[in-house]
C-alpha cells in the first residue's frame, strides 16, 4: 500500500478488503438468484448490486490519491523552502 501512516494503512485495506468482498458477493448472488429469469435482467441486476461496492472502491482510492498528493506536495514544498533560503 502507498500510505505511510500504519493505522490508516490498515484501515484503509480493511475497507477496501470488504467494498471488494461487497462487489463480488452482490454480484454473484445477485446474478445466481435472477438467472432463472433471463440472462440479461441477471446481468443487469448483477451490476446494480456491484454498484455500492464499486462506490466505496472509488472513494477510498480517492482518498488515497489526496492523501499521496498531499505528502508530495510536503515534499515539494520543503524543496522549495530550501532552494529559497540557500
Amino acid at each position: 500500500m502507498r500510505l505511510k501512516d500504519k493505522p490508516l494503512h490498515f484501515i484503509v485495506n480493511f475497507l477496501l478488503g470488504v467494498s471488494w468482498a461487497s462487489v463480488f458477493l452482490g454480484a454473484i448472488t445477485t446474478f445466481l438468484t435472477f438467472y432463472e429469469d433471463t440472462f440479461f435482467f441477471a446481468l443487469i441486476s448483477a451490476f446494480v448490486a456491484a454498484l455500492p461496492g464499486l462506490v466505496g472502491i472509488l472513494a477510498l482510492e480517492h482518498f488515497i490519491t489526496n492523501k499521496e498528493k498531499l505528502q508530495e506536495l510536503k515534499k515539494q514544498t520543503k524543496l522549495l523552502e530550501k532552494s529559497f533560503h540557500d
